[in-house]
């Protein structure tokens, strides 16, 4: 059997991946993400200035707060990443850097429940039936949550590092100073690769078996194409036609990235229905 289909067939396999999310009630399981993911938005993001404080003695400068915030948040649209990252800060700024206790184990285990979510839904989606017991499929997304954390906190780390070296190499040869601009390009490049390592490592320890790279790798892509256009179309609506203040008053900002996050969730579920599709039709079991 051949590992995908030929191109020709992968609009078809679009169309049934579409067809598989509205039978197995995708909207409603993207809700279940959304509300997950939400309820552990603040515990990651808790643990992972925790993480960063048990770190700070080790390196020779402390990694700012902001910087880790703005990687997590990178790729969301300023109108619906503005209003969390304000009460975010609100938080942060009375929380104590040394949480890594009691307090930082509960915040990891909260936030692996967003995780757990999304495994249930690649598990659906990808037709696998997981055998795994309960202890493993929690230490396998509190393991991602802790390798999320290190993951931004190591992002973090080399953003600030890597512009004092090249700028410490810069006054060594004879081109003079260097321009400020490719030290933003750098924050964008490292915003849209960490949500890619996200994806592709929830397509490859998730579900109940492990799948070929090749196999997984359309439905990824196709992920974060649609992320990348939902946000930008997200970004216009709020700031041109949406008016949650009216009705949602107070609570506007968080309603805003609840709906950014189940338009997000419903998209990652489609990614992996396409690649349950594609699988199927490689294997003869779709005409």
């Amino acid at each position: 059997m051949p590992i995908l289909p030929p191109f020709r067939r992968w609009p078809a396999a679009l169309l049934a991946a579409a067809r598989r999310f509205n039978r197995k009630n995708g909207w409603v399981m993207s809700s279940h993400i959304a509300m997950s993911m939400m309820l552990a938005l603040f515990p990651f993001v808790l643990f992972t200035v925790a993480l960063a404080g048990t770190v700070a003695g080790i390196l020779s400068q402390d990694v700012e707060r902001e910087s880790m915030t703005e990687l997590v948040f990178g790729a969301w649209p300023d109108s619906v990443a503005q209003p969390i990252l304000t009460e975010l800060e609100a938080v942060l700024v009375t929380s104590s850097p040394q949480l890594a206790t009691l307090g930082g184990l509960f915040a990891l285990y909260f936030a692996s429940n967003g995780v757990d979510a999304v495994r249930i839904a690649l598990v659906q989606a990808y037709h696998d039936i997981d055998t795994r017991p309960f202890w493993k499929t929690r230490g396998i997304c509190i393991g991602l949550v802790i390798l999320g954390g290190a993951g931004i906190l190591a992002a973090a780390v080399f953003e600030l590092l890597l512009p004092l070296y090249v700028r410490y190499l810069a006054d060594l040869l004879p081109f003079g100073q260097l321009s400020g601009h490719w030290e933003k390009g750098l924050s964008g490049m490292l915003a849209l690769l960490l949500p890619a390592c996200a994806v592709l490592a929830f397509h490859i320890l998730l579900p109940g078996r492990i799948h070929r790279f090749r196999r997984i790798l359309p439905g990824v892509a196709l992920t974060l194409l649609l992320w990348l256009a939902a946000g930008s179309g997200f970004a216009f609506y709020v700031s041109s036609f949406a008016q949650y203040s009216a009705t949602y008053a107070g609570l506007a900002g968080a309603m805003a990235a609840m709906i950014f996050l189940y338009l997000n969730a419903a998209i990652l579920i489609l990614g992996a229905e396409f690649n349950g599709a594609l699988i199927d039709i490689a294997d003869g079991q779709l005409p």
